[in-house]
């Protein structure tokens, strides 16, 4: 039986617009009928080229999504799961004001619309986490459904004990918004993406998770070229293949 936890990072570059190309067609590579659980562009707008094929995940990236456009895009989403800020501790955003956005506009969006919310997705150093435990202490009446978390890093079992350690402070189901390793040897890269999906896809109480990342570029100098899921060209890297086909993936022999 196929586990299907692993959320599809599909950069938005990659869809077509003004100025932009994209390579829409490389989502034809995916096999939807495997491990892949949704897709995500970190944006509110659905990749025109995923066709249905998959659960969308909108996101409230930063404040700018809070309005506009993008908040009607939110607001009439027919999709779910709704995530709520990326690494605000890394973007100026107090945990005091993710709170009054919180239950001024996503916990009406949870009550008139039927949302799951997932939890601002901060970096894993302390300051990510005291920023987490001030806003979770902000909104503890109104909590979210999900646990958004991210990791980057080049230790496995490090990596296990933050998630293990995040999931006993807090009690909703996790979901692992982006993870990668950022070492700069392709095997060591190879050996945290399979130890962390078979962990991930074998714990119960991790709902999704999303290895970073779909994208033709790299997206700066700390993500590690060797954890590309995809090429310049469109074309998906032998990790991404592993990724959306093998499950469980197989170790290095």
């Amino acid at each position: 039986m196929v586990v299907k936890k692993r959320c599809l990072l599909w950069d938005w570059t990659n869809s077509s617009g003004p100025g932009n190309p994209g390579v829409p067609w490389a989502m034809d590579q995916c096999n939807f009928n495997g491990p892949i659980s949704s897709v995500s562009n970190w944006n509110t707008w659905v990749p025109p080229e995923l066709q249905g094929r998959a659960p969308y995940r909108p996101m409230v990236h930063l404040e700018a999504q809070l309005s506009g456009q993008d908040w009607d895009n939110v607001w009439n989403s027919d999709q779910p799961i709704v995530h709520f800020f990326n690494e605000p501790d890394k973007n100026n955003i107090s945990p005091e004001r993710a709170a009054d956005a919180w239950y001024n506009q996503m916990v009406p969006l949870r009550q008139q619309k039927g949302k799951q919310l997932v939890s601002p997705s901060v970096s894993s150093d302390d300051n990510g986490k005291n920023w987490l435990a001030d806003f979770m202490n902000r909104v503890s009446d109104a909590p979210p459904d999900f646990l958004g978390l991210h990791y980057y890093g080049t230790d496995g079992n490090a990596c296990i004990q933050y998630l293990q350690d995040m999931h006993s402070r807090y009690p909703q189901s996790v979901i692992v918004s982006e993870i990668a390793s950022t070492d700069r040897n392709v095997g060591s890269v190879y050996n945290f993406t399979v130890q962390l999906a078979n962990f991930m896809d074998n714990a119960d109480w991790i709902f999704e998770y999303g290895f970073f990342g779909c994208m033709r570029q790299l997206a700066d100098g700390f993500v590690s070229p060797d954890a590309q899921l995809m090429g310049p060209d469109g074309t998906f890297t032998d990790l991404m293949k592993k990724l959306q086909w093998d499950q469980p993936i197989a170790p290095p022999s």
